[in-house]
């Protein structure tokens, strides 16, 4: 207890200290970056230079003069539609959504970032596409929508890291840190804002965030005293570069954790700060948060007060999340009061008409019932006549259903032996075929190294060491030929085990998006291991309503990672073709139809001839060239999903493309 009031002491104190040591006054004028961009501006000569230069003009005034960053932001948008400078365009599309979303006009934001990201998509911008998708995270964000905002930080990351955009990197990594800690998952939030921590030479000006963060997570873990150093390592930092936004949000991050250790006239002094850095800049979470704290924290003493800066408060929150203001809730409340009252009186009447209605329907309702008894028991008379004549009929045919069935099951058994040594014949056909192939060769190169090594014997004896030299030669060679046949032989026995091994899998509910996107990611990283050169456009189209499905989860994902190999081999191939404009694109897409799951998987390779497609799903048969491919990918796939209780149907046309579909029953 002593401890813990030492803490709370400690926590009272640091504010003063910290406030007289770093209290400053905001001033965009004090701003270096912006005295040198106007004089960049005045002394520019071309439309270019000016438009950049207000691109970043209206960037470093987004956090401390709303109407002037959109001043600045809406000029360069115009220079850049004007001279079509599309790069441009986008990247000020993505800046001017910045203020659209600190005003609460997400809609508008929103609208800004998605024609910011077809553009850079359009162009192939690596930069604009990985920025537009960290700010729909952003927006994503703000709207509580965590595991959205997570997602798009998820698509702008691997861009980020592949094209070495460090910078980007270290800023995807503390939103992402920032998002895990909003959903509770603590460990994912630390990890990555630890990550964000050894890159901080790189985040500056937006360091004030990555403490932030870190505040969170340790007052969630309990540690306040933590928490409020790194609340004020933020406070600061937002200070050093005139960032109101953040100053106001952290104001509010102190006044809440004071409210909470019971400190009231230290919440109070944050949040009033708090308040007035958002009204500075037209920031409405930040009015909307700290008035909130301040209507809570005024209501004991000073209930007016609070209620004034809780109508503020409702403004704000209305204007950001579409709630209605609070005199309309209060107009709405009374009308339905009045509606209520109206409801309750036509009620009654409504009850009393009812219970008359009652009475003489009760009435109708007995001497209809006395007449249907009445008909009902002459009938009952008839229909048990007619009912011992139908019983002798059935007794009858029953005895004929028994006899045929027994003669039935007889012929079902014949006929299921018959289809099994049918299937057995053409299997044992198939596999002797296929592996007489190899063998076929292997036999050949080792009657030809016989002579040859007979010929090597003969040509020492002579003394000929250079026919000896090329006779060995022509040995390895056809080693190496024995072995190559001897390795197609054996993937083929272990390719047939593979195929008829049971599964020892057990059914579970399974996330088929999750299993889809896993697979998808393991067949495109494992090609990319092998052939750096190959490349293709991968595109998921989930259906998030899918929910979870009684599957083995590994035998589904070796379907699913089978299709999705083949596809990118088909795409591979026709861009061997060198055919212009040609993008290989392969397409994940998942979604529920009439009671069923659907996977399918869609690339724009070649496709399937229609003089080959009845038998793609045999064993041994393939289109790969020998070494590539055994033919029993397909033939397995189809197996496990009829196994499942599904079906694999394939939709392809030749020169265009290919698309299979895996059909899964919901209650597998």
């Amino acid at each position: 207890m002593f401890k813990k009031c030492l803490h709370i002491t400690f926590l009272i104190a640091l504010p003063l200290f910290c406030f007289s040591q770093n209290e400053q006054q905001f001033d965009s004028t004090n701003i270096p970056e912006i005295d040198s961009l106007r004089h960049q501006l005045i002394i520019a000569k071309s439309d270019s230079i000016r438009m950049m230069t207000m691109e970043r003009m209206g960037y470093f005034y987004e956090h401390v003069n709303i109407d002037s960053s959109l001043y600045y932001l809406n000029e360069a948008l115009n220079i850049a539609k004007q001279q079509s400078y599309t790069q441009a365009e986008a990247r000020t599309l993505a800046t001017l959504s910045g203020l659209m979303e600190h005003q609460g006009k997400y809609a508008e934001a929103f609208e800004l970032l998605f024609t910011s990201l077809k553009i850079a998509e359009e162009n192939n911008t690596a930069f604009d596409i990985a920025r537009a998708n960290r700010r729909i995270s952003g927006i994503y964000y703000e709207l509580q929508n965590y595991p959205k905002a997570i997602t798009y930080l998820l698509k702008a990351l691997p861009v980020d890291a592949e094209n070495n955009y460090d910078d980007k990197v270290a800023i995807d990594r503390y939103a992402l840190a920032d998002a895990y800690e909003k959903i509770n998952k603590l460990d994912s939030a630390t990890f990555y804002l630890n990550l964000a921590i050894e890159q901080k030479h790189l985040l500056k000006g937006l360091m004030q965030y990555v403490y932030e963060i870190d505040g969170h997570i340790k007052q969630k873990g309990g540690n306040y005293e933590q928490a409020m150093l790194s609340y004020r390592k933020g406070f600061n930092e937002a200070q050093l570069n005139s960032d109101l936004i953040s100053s106001s949000q952290m104001c509010a991050d102190f006044s809440m954790l004071y409210k909470k250790l019971g400190v009231n006239d230290s919440a109070i002094y944050y949040a009033l700060k708090g308040f007035n850095y958002g009204k500075e800049v037209s920031y409405k979470k930040g009015i909307m948060l700290n008035g909130n704290l301040l209507a809570e924290l005024y209501d004991s003493t000073q209930p007016s007060l609070a209620l004034q800066y809780y109508k503020v408060a409702i403004a704000a929150k209305d204007s950001l999340y579409g709630v209605n203001s609070l005199q309309t809730i209060e107009n709405l409340i009374a009308g339905e009061e009045a509606k209520r009252k109206e409801l309750e009186n036509a009620k009654t009447a409504y009850q009393n008409k009812l219970k008359l209605y009652g009475l003489l329907t009760g009435l109708a309702v007995l001497l209809i019932v006395a007449f249907i008894l009445y008909r009902n028991n002459r009938q009952k008379q008839k229909a048990n006549m007619l009912l011992q004549h139908q019983k002798q009929k059935i007794e009858q045919q029953k005895e004929k259903v028994e006899s045929t069935l027994l003669e039935l099951k007889s012929t079902q058994a014949q006929l299921i032996q018959s289809e099994k040594m049918a299937s057995l014949g053409e299997l044992t056909a198939g596999i002797a075929h296929e592996i007489q192939n190899p063998l076929n060769f292997v036999n050949n190169f080792s009657d030809v190294n016989k002579e040859l090594l007979s010929e090597l014997k003969e040509e020492i004896k002579k003394g000929n060491y250079g026919e000896v030299q090329s006779i060995a030669k022509d040995v390895i060679d056809n080693e190496e030929k024995i072995n190559c046949h001897g390795k197609r032989a054996d993937s083929i026995v272990k390719g047939m085990l593979q195929h008829s091994r049971a599964s020892s899998g057990q059914k579970e509910l399974t996330d088929i998006n999750a299993l889809t996107d896993e697979y998808l990611r393991l067949a495109y990283h494992g090609l990319r291991a092998k052939d750096k050169s190959f490349n293709a456009e991968i595109k998921t189209e989930f259906d998030s309503s899918l929910g979870k499905i009684n599957v083995v989860p590994q035998d589904i994902g070796r379907v699913i990672l089978n299709l999705i190999n083949n596809a990118f081999y088909a795409v591979g191939e026709k861009e061997k073709e060198n055919l212009n404009a040609y993008q290989p694109t392969v397409i994940v897409r998942t979604k529920r139809n009439n009671g069923k799951v659907e996977i399918s998987v869609i690339d724009n390779g070649n496709g399937i001839p229609d003089s080959i497609r009845e038998k793609i799903f045999q064993p041994f048969f393939t289109t790969k060239p020998t070494g590539q491919g055994t033919g029993l990918g397909l033939s397995l796939a189809y197996d496990i999903v009829k196994a499942h209780g599904g079906e694999v149907k394939v939709q392809s046309k030749e020169g265009e493309g290919s698309e299979f579909i895996v059909q899964l029953p919901v209650n597998a």
